[in-house]
């Protein structure tokens, strides 16, 4: 068939109308297909100890390609940590570095990815990582993580609010004299108590929100209010082992951090397995 260049008007039509088909898949993907909500299961420690083994499992099966996946983040870490170093930013080391704990999940879906492949029996290699951005709802995807991200800048600005009314404004001299402050003047242990009592809210939130949120958006085709408010009702219904596995997601994030961050191409491998194998033991199948 012979082909014609065309007109501005016919390019401006064929324009909009490939805008308002992607503007479809995207807010298909934002709210899903699936028409019921997925359904909840209660579990115990049992299921608890029972993703973690199987995390463990998952990440020495993949070894090598895990690794690959995942040895950015120390990087991440590090220009972070150097970054917030400087006088300036010096009160901000800590809050920068525990609210890793705030993004752990998006961090990890490439994670949940090659799980999903391995439990289905698919081939998997360290570039099944990257098949996250083939999955239905990477646009709901997309949205969760802009979310987790926009409440550790958050949680980086209350932080910065409670030295300035505690310890600051002025930034401390040096590490020692700021260390010195923090421990031995009641300022500093009011900056301290405020910002454990601040950080345990952010971090309760990001938890009932996305403790299978993103797994579930890897795995089905819902949407993100779904995806976020079955994450909630998992978390109601299952405060004890859910508590228990925020604190284990804690731990292993902190321990992971040393030394230099190099722990974490260990410990979120580990996690994000075991956050996948957590959310197949509370949602039922489809």
């Amino acid at each position: 068939m012979a082909r014609t260049i065309g007109n501005p008007f016919q390019w401006a039509l064929e324009g909009v109308g490939g805008l308002g088909t992607g503007l479809g898949h995207a807010v298909r993907g934002l709210h899903g297909t699936e028409a019921a909500p997925p359904a909840i299961r209660t579990i115990d420690m049992q299921d608890v100890r029972e993703a973690l083994r199987r995390g463990v499992d998952d990440a020495l099966a993949f070894r090598s390609d895990v690794l690959l996946a995942v040895a950015m983040y120390p990087v991440i870490g590090l220009f972070l940590a150097g970054f917030a170093f400087h006088a300036p930013l010096m009160p901000l080391v800590f809050p920068v570095i525990s609210g890793f704990a705030l993004v752990g999940p998006l961090a990890a879906v490439g994670l949940y990815e090659m799980s999903r492949r391995r439990a289905a029996g698919e081939r998997v290699g360290w570039g099944a990582a990257f098949g996250v951005l083939a999955r239905p709802s990477l646009s709901a995807l997309i949205v969760l993580g802009a979310a987790l991200l926009a409440l550790f800048l958050a949680w980086i600005g209350t932080a910065a609010v409670i030295y300035n009314v505690t310890l600051g404004p002025e930034p401390p001299a040096s590490l020692a004299a700021f260390a010195a402050d923090v421990t031995g003047t009641p300022a500093g242990w009011a900056m301290i108590l405020t910002g454990w009592a601040t950080g345990f809210l952010f971090a309760g939130l990001v938890l009932a929100v996305a403790v299978i949120s993103f797994p579930l958006l890897v795995d089905r085709e819902v949407g993100v209010v779904t995806a976020a408010v079955t994450s909630v009702r998992f978390a109601l219904a299952n405060p004890r082992p859910v508590a228990a596995w925020g604190a284990i997601v804690v731990v292993g994030l902190v321990l992971g951090s040393l030394p230099l961050f190099l722990g974490l191409i260990v410990a979120l491998p580990v996690l994000g397995h075991a956050t996948w194998h957590l959310y197949r033991a509370g949602i039922a199948p489809q």
